[in-house]
């Protein structure tokens, strides 16, 4: 019996490394190709850097290459058992299914613990470090587009013109600044400058030297006189910085932030003289509107534990599911692991679509997927083992 979980540990093994391999690659190539490739050809990044980023996008896409592999291998070694009768052989000597794969089904087990750090921890900070390098890149591109003697656009809510360049000092420089509607607020000159990435904030820096500043005011009112007044305030506008989305944040990062907005205090206009039934109502809006804030955060935190359960579904799945199928072909279990995964990463997709509908229950709709699998694949490995 050792021997023969120890074979077929290394046929599931053997099949897992060489799918994950060929899907990591294949999802890295999809992100390399949109986002990396063009600044290589373009000499806006070096190959070291594109070495970095690929390196940093690994343990995001082994979120999603490690469960469709393990699908994918226990689909073809169990076809491919049943194909060469050696299942059959393996029952004729009163060996059950369920003892045949317990290696199997522990091996999932184990695959989705790693799953969950990877999911819960490292691929959200991965993913910010990639993100923030590309940023870094994107900055360094910023610099390159300001050119000598030509007006620039390229910066939202500026125009810059620079008489002169020389790296990253400028000479004689304009900045003209618009208000949302794209109308000129001010303008202000500069002897020289000069342009820094300030990476740690996700900005670009133009430092001003020798600056005159004019500002266009539009007066509100004209008094009785004839004279022109305005209201003035000293309010700054924030500074663009690189904003991280839930998707990218980790577990304990995400159940913070829900925390923080469980214990946020919506305050309500009180009603004179409300009824019972109006008292009820507004508290019942106000659960609402603090329904609309949490979902998307609780929607974050249910997807990262769900799928980090993937592996264990895919695996119960496969199992009969590559069984049935009766063949070793490779393509035949190849189109059927794409079939599962989509029909799996759909309800995903549709839970978080409706992150914004907390009366539908997205959190709940991505553990679907888990069950149905789970307790589907869990059904037809019975009734494989009773050779139904």
């Amino acid at each position: 019996m050792k021997t023969l979980h120890l074979y077929l540990t290394r046929q599931v093994l053997a099949t897992l490394a060489m799918t994950v391999t060929v899907l990591t690659f294949v999802l890295l190539l999809g992100n390399v190709l949109r986002e990396i490739l063009s600044l290589l050809v373009s000499g806006q990044a070096t190959i070291g850097l594109v070495l970095q980023a690929v390196a940093l996008l690994v343990p995001w896409v082994l979120a999603f290459a490690v469960p469709m592999g393990m699908l994918t291998a226990t689909l073809l070694v169990f076809g491919r058992f049943s194909a060469d009768q050696e299942l059959t052989a393996i029952r004729a000597g009163g060996v059950s299914l369920v003892a045949l794969v317990t290696p199997v089904l522990l091996l999932s087990a184990g695959l989705s613990g790693i799953s969950a750090l990877v999911n819960l921890q490292v691929a959200p900070q991965c993913r910010v470090a990639y993100r923030n390098l590309l940023f870094h890149i994107g900055l360094e591109r910023s610099t390159s587009l300001i050119m000598e003697d030509r007006y620039l656009d390229d910066f939202p809510g500026y125009i810059v013109y620079v008489a002169r360049k020389s790296g990253t000092n400028l000479q004689r420089v304009e900045v003209l600044g618009l208000d949302a509607e794209g109308k000129m607020t001010n303008r202000t000159h500069a002897a020289r400058a000069t342009v820094e990435s300030d990476v740690a904030n996700s900005r670009m820096v133009l430092r001003l030297y020798e600056v005159q500043r004019y500002d266009l005011v539009n007066f509100s009112s004209v008094d009785e006189l004839g004279e022109l007044s305005q209201t003035l305030t000293n309010k700054q506008p924030a500074l663009p910085t690189l904003s991280v989305p839930l998707s990218d944040l980790t577990f304990g990062q995400l159940w913070r932030k829900l925390r923080e907005l469980d214990q946020l205090s919506i305050q309500a206009k009180a009603i004179p003289h409300a009824t019972a039934d109006q008292l009820r109502e507004q508290k019942r809006q106000l659960e609402t509107v603090k329904a609309d804030l949490t979902m998307p955060v609780l929607v974050q935190i249910h997807r990262q534990v769900a799928l980090s359960f993937g592996c264990i579904g895919f695996t119960l799945i496969g199992i009969p599911l590559g069984i049935r199928a009766h063949r070793r072909e490779t393509s035949a279990g190849v189109a059927m692991a794409l079939i599962l995964s989509l029909i799996y990463y759909g309800f995903i997709v549709v839970g978080q679509s409706l992150e914004t509908r907390p009366d539908l229950a997205p959190h709940l709709i991505v553990w679907l997927p888990d069950f149905i699998f789970q307790a589907v694949g869990a059904v037809l490995l019975w009734r494989a083992n009773r050779g139904v």
